[in-house]
């Protein structure tokens, strides 16, 4: 049984979480050959002040380029 794990920042709506459970089960149905009941797709939506980059959070990147837009 394929396990596929996707973590993404959240603000997603429901239709395309849907979406990509049907797309990535698809993906590995046809690239191995799997019987579809057998593929497991786990979406995990974090906040963004949970995912950082270089230290930096996601939300203290957007808080930063909104005040460089408002400039």
């Amino acid at each position: 049984m394929p396990l596929v794990e996707v973590s993404m920042i959240e603000g997603r709506t429901p239709q395309q979480i849907r979406s990509l459970h049907e797309a990535m089960t698809a993906a590995v149905e046809t690239t191995l050959g799997v019987p579809r009941e057998s593929v497991w797709v786990v979406i995990r939506e974090l906040p963004p002040s949970n995912w950082a980059e270089g230290g930096i959070t996601i939300a203290e990147r957007r808080a930063a380029a909104s005040k460089t837009k408002v400039a």
